[in-house]
């Protein structure tokens, strides 16, 4: 016999799982509440590295359907999600994503769903990559100096303290800098 499941997912302490259950049960289905997984971790985390999902799991079994209130529940991570999906599918689990109209997402609509969705996210990034690149490529024709800005009279002090003799560890901990800093300034 199917059972369902709920996954949800929120990314920090300051939000709530609330929604997406109320999201859920306003669809009309009815997940038992020992069922409902709630998990506060980053999308960002693998599924399989994210405690809550590990033991979802483990209590799932072949039949069993998992539903999310949102393809980004399962991660952020187009090929994350991708293979989550894959081994729950594998495993005999059906996924539902309430918020692509319910769609199995181990079904060949879902499967070509997911993968539109992915090449889109893949297109965007990639933009953002070249957008990115531009500007930079723009600013330093500019002349703008890129990266953190320099200490002031870091060079200065790191010399007058490496002309008295001082170690670089000796010179980082009197001046309350790190080592790398020194290294940097050491023969400016």
């Amino acid at each position: 016999m199917s059972r369902l499941f709920l996954y949800a997912r929120v990314s920090t302490e300051d939000q709530k799982t609330e929604n997406q259950v109320q999201e859920i049960r306003a669809a009309g289905y009815d997940v038992h509440p020992a069922r409902v997984i709630e998990e506060v971790i980053s999308g960002s985390v693998s599924a399989k590295q994210r405690p809550g999902f590990v033991k979802l799991l483990e209590r799932m079994e072949s039949g069993d359907t998992l539903l999310v209130s949102k393809l980004d529940r399962l991660g952020r991570n187009a090929m994350d999600v991708r293979s989550t999906v894959e081994k729950l599918e594998s495993d005999g689990i059906r996924v539902l994503c309430l918020a692509l109209g319910g769609v199995d997402l181990t079904s060949a609509p879902g499967k070509m769903t997911m993968q539109v969705l992915g090449a889109v996210a893949e297109f965007e990034r990639d933009l953002l990559i070249e957008r990115t690149q531009a500007g930079l490529k723009r600013a330093r024709g500019q002349g703008i100096k890129l990266g953190r800005p320099e200490a002031l009279g870091t060079t200065a002090a790191v010399q007058k303290l490496k002309e008295k003799g001082l170690t670089q560890a000796v010179v980082a901990h009197s001046l309350r800098l790190g080592i790398a800093t020194v290294k940097r300034h050491w023969n400016k």
